[in-house]
């Protein structure tokens, strides 16, 4: 969803932008939306009809049939149920394979964006 903030928190946020460790960031005056760099993840667990086997099943960019499922403990499936462990780091655990796609498609697009503005 883009960001609706208003202008006072987007200057915030580009001053905030323009250097990060010493570093100019190229993309930081452009009136980008940032949604457009991101691709849908979205990750589930849950356990066997005996409840005694946890799974763990991931979905990239939208796709139905989504990623096989991959056995994990119960007490991580908790850790992740409670919200104490993210998302991509389940992830890159969990689907590195996939995250390296992830992770290079977003490159790609970021590259694209900066040959069309020419930076």
């Amino acid at each position: 969803m883009p960001l609706h903030h208003g202008r006072g928190i987007k200057k915030k946020l580009q001053e905030q932008a323009l250097t990060h460790e010493g570093t100019i960031d190229p993309l930081a005056n452009l009136d980008v939306d940032i949604q457009s760099f991101d691709i849908p993840r979205l990750v589930s667990v849950y356990p066997d009809r005996a409840g005694v086997k946890w799974w763990t099943k991931a979905w990239f960019n939208g796709k139905e049939t989504g990623e096989p499922s991959v056995e994990i403990e119960e007490k991580m499936a908790v850790r992740f149920i409670q919200g104490q462990v993210d998302k991509d780091e389940w992830l890159e655990q969990h689907y590195p394979r996939q995250m390296e796609i992830y992770h290079s498609a977003i490159e790609q697009t970021k590259e694209q964006i900066l040959k069309q503005y020419n930076i």
